[in-house]
């Protein structure tokens, strides 16, 4: 009997708790409408209480405005003294408004009481949810027509700048990201003996981990706020980045990028939103143009860190065989530095204003817009200019995550039902970018980024691989060719490279301390002939005969020896490791080159799209850069040397990245507020799986055509700009 009492009051209390909560949000953020309500009821309740004013004495007396019907303590259970449901969790400290000790001014609709000073009323349980969406997207549009003339009077000055840098470097953090992998393949393969199918998982498993960090990280920032997302987000991307720098195993080096990946790939759709939610209208598109420079400066730092680290191979140390450091993890662990110091600088900003109101937290917003109004005030020499604003319209809310109290259930439920809360909240969000009003500009943006980063990534990783075969096919034509040599007593102890050796006779000969790089024996006789600490790469021995041949430290494996027969011949303490073979070092000097060219070369484009986004429009700017684009295309089939295709590619790169910009600065305008990054993060999702999709296929034509590429290429780009054209312009436009 104890044991049900205990719970019975404890499931009260928890109840009253939500009552109160619920109470207060419902009293501070119901907007004008409810102000509508509340005279509509005074006035249906006094006409009631006038009519029955000879039946006052069957009710009980009134407390604090409040009526209580005696069924009220028969349902609590806690005697004629306990307080009814519809008192429960009034406090007279509420009926002062929360902000005024610090000068906060009321929102419309804020506080206890209404316009008359009487308690304020939450809108009927039975009012249609679609008339209540309505009515919150109106709110919206008064909002955004208000904020804009909020950030008209902050200005653009200090705050504004110093957010650029911060956000820049979670920018240049993504930027690095996308350039690691590829540049520390070359080394890490050796280390790891990574086959060509791993490599290749490797390379595009940032693509994936990226994917879902965007899509995540995106429709949670509509939710718990943009600067924690992104805080969460680089926190993670700069731990798995830590981390991968000192795993020894290919598998744990592959879990490490994926979920580093996860965590940087929240920064592009959280960036552009949260820096476009500071910018008035007529600074928003040459500013988040500006802002992806830092895109191409973390492309330039990687590939810098990259040439003046990986070479150093004094840079490392090992503990025994089972531990090695190399200083390719060095480059790793470099990498990771933008990303630390994004976190460090974006520790002290401020929440978005604009996802406060949108949230209905009128007195957080309304003192970050006062931070940046007096910064921008103070930094232009004019500190006596006060904050004019006195009123800012909040949001109406839908559904809100009512804290519950410490003593009502379980931790683990009570977690259990926030996420669930937050779930349903953020799949709600997802599905209102296919509503009705935002469907059709969902799809055309789905076709645009698709093609886009199906054709540019698909491209850009094709430009390298293509190089890489123009070397091979020009290393090729300058092998060397000996038939019919016959060599007695003689020692070769230098490097053997790019090599055929065929019908040749080799008596009494010593193969000792050299390399062999791309060398072929066929039909080649080796007779008591000595071999020792032989270092090999793509050599291999055809239809060869060793008799009485001697092999000592090296690595000389089985595989090497095709069809080949082995006549009283002894292999004594081969080389330990790897038993792949893998390509010359000074590809890796060409990689670093080639990507920090492309790299480089589109500053041109940049700095073009930031002068002319608010001039000429983001429609023609994405547009006109994509048939360029698609235009320079045709160019490759040009391209018969390895100058030009990295000529080809740096024209390529200084051209379509105008059209990325304009696409980022459209799709930030293009949604509200309170959907934006998570649209943009299901779009920027959907841009990683075309990259993949596209890298798949057109480095699969490397060394079969190169028509296919280019024409796959061509038409992407070529859709992707008509479907540009029927997109809506957003110049001019406030922000939603």
């Amino acid at each position: 009997m104890d044991d049900g009492y205990r719970d019975r009051t404890a499931f009260i209390r928890g109840a009253k708790d939500i009552a109160k909560e619920v109470k207060r949000h419902a009293a501070k953020k119901v907007g004008r409408s409810v102000d509508k309500v509340q005279d509509e009821y005074t006035r249906r309740s006094y006409t009631r209480f006038e009519q029955d004013d000879d039946d006052d004495d069957d009710y009980p007396a009134s407390r604090d405005g409040y009526y209580q019907d005696p069924a009220d303590d028969d349902k609590e259970g806690g005697g004629g003294g306990a307080s009814s449901d519809d008192t429960e969790g009034h406090d007279e400290d509420d009926e002062i408004y929360e902000g005024e000790y610090q000068g906060i001014p009321k929102a419309k609709g804020a506080g206890a009481g209404g316009a008359d000073g009487q308690p304020a009323v939450v809108a009927p349980g039975y009012r249609d949810l679609a008339a209540q969406a309505a009515e919150r997207r109106k709110d919206q549009e008064e909002l955004a027509e208000q904020y804009e003339a909020i950030l008209q009077e902050c200005g653009h000055g200090r705050f504004q700048w110093t957010l650029y840098f911060v956000l820049g470097l979670a920018l240049m953090a993504d930027g690095v990201e996308i350039f690691v992998v590829g540049f520390v393949l070359p080394s890490a393969e050796k280390d790891m003996c990574l086959s060509d199918s791993n490599k290749g998982m490797l390379g595009l498993i940032v693509y994936l981990g990226m994917m879902v960090g965007a899509f995540l990280w995106g429709g949670l920032a509509d939710r718990i706020g943009r600067r924690q997302c992104l805080l969460i987000s680089l926190s993670i991307n700069s731990v798995f980045a830590f981390f991968s720098s000192f795993v020894q195993g290919y598998s744990t080096f592959l879990l490490c990028r994926l979920l580093s990946g996860v965590g940087i790939g929240g920064s592009i759709p959280i960036v552009f939103s949260y820096f476009s939610e500071f910018l008035a209208q007529e600074k928003r598109g040459e500013h988040l143009s500006w802002l992806c420079m830092f895109w191409m400066i973390g492309g330039i730092y990687a590939s810098a860190m990259a040439w003046a680290i990986i070479p150093h191979y004094g840079w490392s140390f090992q503990m025994g065989s089972a531990y090695q450091f190399h200083s390719w993890r060095v480059f790793v662990l470099v990498c990771a530095f933008p990303s630390v110091f994004a976190i460090a600088a974006l520790t002290p900003m401020p929440e978005s204003p604009r996802f406060f109101l949108e949230n209905g937290k009128h007195d957080e917003a309304w003192m970050i817009l006062k931070q940046v109004h007096d910064t921008n005030m103070r930094a232009k020499g004019h500190p006596e200019r006060v904050f004019s604003v006195t009123t800012i319209k909040t949001v109406k809310q839908l559904d809100e995550l009512v804290e519950m109290d410490a003593n009502t259930g379980t931790l683990h439920r009570r977690w259990r039902m926030r996420l669930s809360c937050l779930f349903h909240q953020v799949r709600n969000n997802f599905l209102e970018c296919f509503s009705p009003e935002y469907r059709r500009t969902t799809l055309m943006m789905m076709a645009v980024w698709f093609t886009m980063s199906f054709s540019y990534y698909g491209l850009t990783v094709w430009f390298p691989d293509m190089i890489k075969h123009m070397q091979k096919q020009d290393y090729a034509l300058r092998t060397k060719v000996f038939v019919k040599e016959r060599v007695e007593h003689f020692t070769f102890n230098f490097t053997l490279e790019n090599q055929v050796h065929r019908n040749g006779e080799y008596f009494n000969d010593k193969f000792m301390n050299l390399k062999m790089k791309s060398v072929l024996f066929e039909d080649t006789l080796f007779e008591e002939c000595y071999f020792e600490d032989i270092t090999s790469s793509n050599t291999f021995f055809k239809n060869c005969t060793f008799v009485s041949s001697l092999f000592y430290n090296t690595d000389l494996f089985q595989y090497r020896f095709i069809d080949s027969k082995l006549v009283n011949s002894t292999f004594l303490h081969n080389k330990e490791g790897c038993m792949l073979d893998f390509s010359d070092d000074n590809n890796a000097y060409m990689i670093y080159f080639v990507s920090f060219l492309g790299t480089l070369a589109v500053l041109p484009g940049n700095i073009v799209s930031a002068l002319l986004m608010d001039k000429i429009g983001r429609l023609r700017m994405l547009a006109g850069s994509s048939v360029m684009s698609c235009i320079s295309c045709f160019f490759l089939s040009f391209g018969s040397s390895e100058s030009a295709m990295i000529a080809l590619l740096c024209l390529f790169g200084g051209i379509s990245i105008a059209s990325w910009n304009a696409l980022d600065v459209l799709t930030v305008e293009l949604y509200p507020s309170d959907i934006r990054t998570t649209a943009f993060g299901f779009l920027n999702a959907l841009c990683k799986l075309a990259a993949v999709l596209g890298i798949s296929i057109f480095t699969s034509f490397v060394g079969i055509t190169k028509a296919m590429p280019i024409m796959f290429a061509s038409v992407a780009l070529g859709v992707g700009s008509f479907l540009a054209m029927k997109l809506p312009e957003t110049r001019g436009r406030v922000l939603q």
